[in-house]
């Protein structure tokens, strides 16, 4: 019989018109207890709470013995005790438009504006999509498709980007996270840029739409904003979205670039509300929803089926502390197919983009790569690796020129190559150019080149 109640109110909430209603029972902090809805509701839909100053959308993260438990998309302010709450049907869809791009909407898919602030020509679309959709299957999906040009010279040359591919970047605070990602945006081979800006600081989102992306970026990109302040339902909620509009280009045909900053505030948000709706905390206050979410978003991205287009996907990670093994780095670490490390010792030698390269691995090498330009990046690699490994001896002067023919190469190509692959935002490198430029440093250097393989 409960299960016949419960299908029929299912039904009934979804009926235009319908209105099922409960009343408030009490608040406390973020959280909201209403009673009556209990058979009406399900974790994840929404409702409108009508308090005195107007009504206040909020979704659901728990269902107990004492009632719902609803988180606010705004703030609890003037609701009490008694007020009236409505169920909303079909609240967690977006209807995502080509009209979309060169604006910014809000975690809800509302128009914010362009880069100047005029919304004019944004129009709602026709289908409607769920922002919590399911990756798609793994045995319908298309394999990795062909490199991507970044003109970003580290990037093309030690950790190339593929169509489908999903690339972490992790960094500490103040590293070149957001840079970094602007010259993606600017340069990458994509049709259609996505970036979600999740937990940002609201003096930095028009910096970053003028300055960082540009005109140029921003005519082909649609940024979804959730700025630090916001509540943490609507900083979660910035990210399914950018991810459900990077779905609706996908469906098209197109290759679409899904820039999303920072998977960790994202994590952050989903522990409040975690640990609001009663969640237990687990590694360093992280409840288990964390960690089942983390994949769920992470894994929409990626190769699309045979007749639709792909989408490439890459993720920042803010590290606590620069420590690249705290549990958000970790686990994002074991889904994404490369990672990408920023280093603040490098950032403090005004090297940017600040990459580690001996922390950093894509995962489609070798293949990504043709043989002559493996061969040139491991060269390089080996090089870079050799001098850091002497590093120490090499600044105190207990190293002897001349001890070693490798390490003496090393050295006379480290200081060129860290000017090499230093890069300004509005700098941009085609790979080919990129690759000669790197072995004309090589042969001057005198480090030897691997000799041609016929496989690798």
């Amino acid at each position: 019989m409960s299960t016949i109640f419960s299908e029929l109110n299912h039904k009934l909430s979804a009926v235009t018109g319908a209105r099922i209603a409960g009343h408030v029972q009490s608040v406390t902090g973020l959280s909201l207890t209403v009673v009556g809805l209990e058979r009406a509701m399900g974790i994840g839909q929404r409702c409108h709470v009508y308090g005195r100053r107007g009504p206040v959308l909020g979704e659901v993260v728990g269902i107990g013995a004492d009632g719902t438990h609803i988180l606010p998309f705004g703030s609890w302010d003037g609701v009490s005790a008694g007020d009236r709450v409505e169920v909303r049907a079909h609240g967690d869809i977006i209807h995502p438009d080509d009209s979309w791009i060169g604006h910014v909407v809000d975690a809800l898919g509302r128009p914010v504006g362009d880069a100047s602030g005029d919304a004019g020509g944004f129009r709602q679309g026709e289908r409607a999509r769920d922002v919590k959709a399911q990756p798609p299957r793994a045995f319908d999906r298309k394999r990795v498709g062909a490199k991507l040009a970044t003109c970003v010279k580290c990037f093309d040359i030690f950790t190339p980007l593929c169509r489908g591919q999903r690339m972490g970047v992790f960094a500490g605070s103040g590293v070149g996270k957001s840079t970094l990602m602007a010259m993606l945006a600017r340069n990458t081979d994509a049709d259609v840029i996505v970036i979600g800006l999740v937990g940002e600081r609201g003096r930095e989102v028009q910096d970053f739409i003028q300055e960082d992306l540009g005109p140029e970026g921003m005519a082909r990109s649609v940024v979804v904003v959730a700025t630090g302040d916001e509540p943490p339902l609507l900083r979660r909620q910035a990210a399914w979205t950018a991810t459900a509009v990077a779905e609706h280009f996908r469906d098209q045909g197109k290759q679409v670039l899904l820039l999303i900053d920072s998977v960790t505030r994202f994590a952050m948000a989903q522990r409040e509300i975690g640990l609001s709706g009663g969640e237990p905390p687990t590694s360093k206050g992280y409840p288990p929803t964390v960690f089942a979410t983390l994949p769920h978003l992470l894994e929409r991205a990626g190769p699309g089926a045979q007749d639709v287009g792909d989408i490439t996907g890459i993720y920042t990670v803010l590290v606590d502390g620069d420590d690249m093994n705290e549990p958000i780095a970790d686990t994002v670490r074991g889904i994404v197919d490369g990672h990408v490390v920023l280093d603040r010792h490098i950032a403090e030698q005004d090297r940017y983009p600040a990459i580690n390269i001996q922390r950093s691995i894509s995962r489609m090498l070798p293949d990504c790569h043709t043989d002559e330009e493996f061969r040139i990046m491991q060269a390089a690699r080996r090089a870079l690796g050799k001098y850091a490994d002497m590093e120490d001896l090499i600044r105190v002067g207990a190293y002897r020129p001349g001890a070693d023919a490798e390490t003496d190469a090393a050295i006379r190509f480290f200081g060129p190559a860290t000017a090499f692959l230093s890069q300004r935002k509005s700098q941009k490198q085609v790979p080919a150019e990129a690759f000669a430029g790197l072995r004309r440093l090589l042969q001057e250097a005198g480090v030897e080149v691997p000799e041609p393989t016929e496989a690798r």
